[in-house]
């Protein structure tokens, strides 16, 4: 197999293959398990390829989370373990903390996995915005690493767009999912977003990610989406779940709205004057939670369309539910109060959720209790299953939890996430197909 790195040549890139590949993983795992009867034979017949031995490392480093490579979202997965954990008790084990603060470089960036973290970041080293802004959230939560969080968020803020916005990578044009989940570490951080303005035109982290969405120019279905980039701007439901939830200033973590909280969604109101030729009226061009608002709006239409699900397409196969991006557009309602809205999609999470989080890993679990814990929902049985424990049993042991999170998960360890020799396919068939980013329907596809 040509490593990543060649194949990422094959087509023109804005991201880092990391960024493909962590977010290729979640839609080839739904392939994988609620449609694999659609997916192409190069997809089906690697499958039990995944877990061979000699497609992974012959020694993961220790205090890492997942049991498969992690040469392409290793710090991704970690954080958001380490989140998660936090965010129902746990404290996760010292191993695991100091492997996540390791991979950290002297500038303060993080790339997707260093696996030699005693060797010095150099010109070559991948930096990247995403892995970057997960650490922070996570070492902010654990606390005892103001230094680390600080540096990494002066690297995040040195490689700020003109825009605002920020890229995967530095120099890149900025893109809704990578600018919001920046957004959320500044928060995480304790920094006000709207003050971090670009070096030059002053422009803020708001500014740069209400210009992807989508206004009454658009056709009816697609106004108060956001799309991923402005080249080819085409609404995008995980580019929508991300930015209506850092419009609100939010990261990964969203604190419940409280019980019987139920605000009403808003759809983008257009009136014959706002439509295209006489101006494109924004949902809020000044105002990032009135553009959440309308994200928000189009995500509920999306769900009502598909069952209560968002799709993802791969190449050669039929849509497939989408449970990543359905997770995000759940967390995106419940940080909108949208208590209503919220349930429905959380219903569909606790019922088909379990066997594509086992085959993903420990970001995959971690991004279901990350939802459960928006909604004010019980983690420890979500659907029958305790993510908790699921989570725990992917990595080293915690330093304290609950006795009932320490229980055999169902063998969750072996699932433990990365990326297999499937999603290494996946990755490069795609690219090598010309579409980038487009692989992922969670930042490109229109939903």
């Amino acid at each position: 197999m040509a490593p990543m790195a060649s194949m990422a040549h094959q087509a023109p890139l804005t991201h880092s293959v990391a960024f493909l590949a962590r977010r290729a993983a979640t839609a080839l795992a739904a392939v994988l398990v609620l449609g694999a009867a659609a997916a192409p034979a190069a997809y089906a017949d690697s499958a039990d390829a995944a877990d061979s031995p000699s497609m992974s490392p012959k020694k993961l480093p220790d205090g890492l989370y997942g049991s498969k490579d992690p040469q392409y979202d290793g710090v991704w997965r970690q954080s958001l373990a380490l989140l998660a954990q936090d965010t129902v008790g746990v404290r996760p084990a010292a191993s695991a903390v100091n492997w996540l603060a390791g991979q950290q470089c002297a500038d303060g960036s993080f790339t997707a996995f260093r696996a030699e973290p005693g060797k010095p970041c150099d010109a070559k080293t991948l930096r990247d915005t995403n892995p970057t802004a997960a650490a922070v959230q996570a070492l902010a939560a654990l606390g005892g690493h103001g230094d680390a969080v600080k540096k990494a968020v002066g690297w995040l803020k040195s490689v700020q767009n003109e825009d605002g916005g920020w890229s995967s990578m530095a120099g890149s044009a900025s893109d809704a999912n990578s600018t919001s989940v920046v957004i959320g570490a500044l928060a995480a951080a304790g920094e006000k977003p709207q003050s971090v303005t670009s070096k030059k035109g002053g422009k803020t982290p708001y500014d740069g990610l209400l210009t992807f969405q989508l206004g009454c120019a658009a056709k009816g279905d697609e106004r108060g989406a956001f799309a991923f980039q402005l080249k080819g701007a085409a609404p995008n439901a995980d580019a929508t779940a991300a930015a209506a939830t850092g419009a609100r200033g939010k990261g990964f973590v969203v604190e419940p709205a409280g019980k019987g909280a139920d605000t009403p969604v808003k759809l983008l109101s257009c009136k014959d004057g706002d439509k295209e030729g006489n101006g494109d009226k924004k949902a809020g061009a000044d105002d990032p939670a009135q553009a959440a608002e309308a994200g928000d709006g189009y995500l509920v239409a999306q769900l009502d369309k598909n069952g209560q699900h968002l799709l993802s397409a791969m190449p050669g196969a039929e849509k497939q539910p989408d449970v990543g991006n359905t997770a995000d557009a759940v967390v995106a309602l419940a940080a909108g109060a949208h208590g209503t809205a919220a349930a429905k999609p959380l219903k569909w999470l606790e019922k088909n959720s379990a066997d594509w989080a086992k085959q993903s890993g420990p970001a995959a679990y971690a991004q279901l209790v990350l939802v459960a814990h928006a909604t004010g929902t019980d983690p420890r049985s979500f659907g029958g299953t305790d993510l908790v424990a699921a989570l725990n049993a992917t990595g080293p042991e915690p330093a304290a939890a609950a006795k009932k999170d320490t229980k055999d998960a169902d063998d969750s360890k072996d699932s433990g996430g990365g990326l297999g020799v499937v999603w290494v396919i996946g990755i490069g068939l795609a690219i090598g197909a010309g579409i980038g980013f487009l692989l992922s329907s969670r930042k490109k596809s229109r939903l």
